[in-house]
């Protein structure tokens, strides 16, 4: 069941999420007792990545309380999840039990996922690490104990269709502390647990404020205007205009605030046009086209079919999201039980206009064409921007002529910026 489960999260992350990429899996050890410690952004969508894509059998520390709840708690016990005792909870149980179950599991060569935050968030940094991690690391007292940090990226993290990455850091080896089962040392707690925050900090994209984060996204866009650039080198590019913008600020606010009006200008522009960055360099994807073409008959059908479990979904996670870093969370529950009860319903209604063999085409055929709509959708949207763009041009040239000067003054200012921020 384990091995099941893990291949529809897989694939079903492969269908919310545009594109996912990994980076780093060399750095996960074969064969070694293993703690990933990873960033927690985005709800119950975090662990299933790491179920999905680590090549190695996984457990999680789950709270006491998820495994007496009816359906959470088979999946926590399917995945050997280790329960957590915490005193709000009131679950009979110590943190002693925690450490030994998780020890056992190591032991046998396993691998554990803990969220050293400790919850799921929407902050623009990392919050204070807790030491559990730290201290079954330190406290198993196993040889070859390794613990990987591992950072979840999302471009739009509540977006159906966005893109995601996980980066899986240097591996950081732990020597043994004491005698196996004992409480370490609290000095070699925090020492570790600092490593450990560090590793996992130069994974992520972290700035003072959300403000920050968002101008540094417009400013990532403006300066590539790739699209399709690889999420490695887009993270890699904010960080580093975040570290600038951390001292511009604190050396040259007046240019700082200079290049964020233009910044903030500019994408207004853009928008009363009706224009990402990217679509500024008009031309005509021929195989857009012909996919639209050849596609459009069966995306048709799958989107008339899907329409009703599409808007239930989206008005679900609407309802019941509380908040950003639970919207995938929602959306991605939802889905796993409205889509496929959906599928069966209109395949009842199949079998009982026309018989149970076109029935059981109909419902294998249901994900195919749905699916098909979805790309289809994709390329449309991405016609229409190609084809706004190109009429922009066309019939507002001397408008779309200065977006596209307004959008290399503000690339030459932001290499200068680069420039002056790696020499101060």
């Amino acid at each position: 069941m384990r091995a099941f489960l893990t291949t529809l999260f897989r694939r079903m992350l492969k269908i919310y999420y545009r594109r996912i990429e990994i980076v780093g899996a060399q750095n996960i050890p074969a064969g070694l007792p293993v703690i990933f410690a990873v960033n927690h952004p985005n709800g119950l969508v975090d662990p299933l990545f790491i179920l999905g894509f680590v090549p190695r059998k996984v457990s999680f520390l789950a709270k006491a309380p998820l495994f007496r709840m009816p359906l959470i708690g088979y999946f926590v016990r399917v995945f050997d999840s280790v329960p957590v005792y915490r005193k709000q909870d009131n679950v009979a149980g110590t943190h002693a039990e925690t450490f030994a179950r998780a020890r056992d599991i190591l032991s046998s060569g396993g691998a554990i996922a803990i969220f050293p935050e400790g919850t799921t968030h929407s902050d623009a940094r990392l919050r204070e690490f807790k030491t559990g991690a730290a201290r079954i690391a330190l406290g198993s007292s196993l040889p070859g104990m390794t613990i990987v940090p591992a950072g979840i990226y999302y471009t739009e993290k509540q977006t159906f269709r966005s893109k995601a990455m996980i980066v899986f850091g240097e591996p950081l080896a732990v020597a043994a502390a004491g005698t196996p089962g004992s409480e370490p040392p609290h000095e070699e707690v925090r020492a570790l647990t600092e490593r450990i925050e560090n590793g996992l900090t130069a994974l992520t994209l972290e700035a003072d404020s959300h403000a920050a984060l968002e101008l540094v996204a417009h400013a990532e866009d403006i300066f590539t205007s790739d699209d399709d650039q690889p999420l490695a080198e887009e993270l890699e590019l904010r960080r580093r205009f975040v570290a600038g913008y951390h001292a511009l600020r604190d050396r040259d606010p007046q240019r700082l605030a200079r290049l964020e009006s233009q910044i903030r200008r500019f994408v207004s522009e853009l928008r009363r046009a009706g224009i990402e960055p990217h679509e500024l360099r008009t031309r005509i994807d021929f195989g857009i086209i012909a996919r639209l073409v050849l596609l459009f008959p069966v995306a048709a059908a799958g989107m008339l079919v899907h329409y009703v479990p599409y808007m239930a979904v989206d008005l679900l996670a609407k309802r019941f999201s509380g908040g950003s870093e639970l919207m995938a969370t929602v959306k991605f529950v939802s889905a796993l039980a409205i889509y496929p009860f959906w599928w069966m319903a209109v395949s009842g209604l199949v079998w009982w206009m026309w018989g149970l063999p076109v029935a059981i085409v109909t419902f294998f055929a249901l994900p195919v064409i749905g699916y098909a709509a979805l790309k289809l959708m994709e390329d449309l949207d991405d016609a229409v921007g190609r084809v706004r763009a190109l009429f922009h041009g066309l019939f507002s040239r001397d408008r779309h002529q200065h977006l596209i000067e307004r959008r290399r003054s503000i690339r030459r200012e932001i290499a200068s910026l680069e420039s002056l921020v790696e020499g101060m």
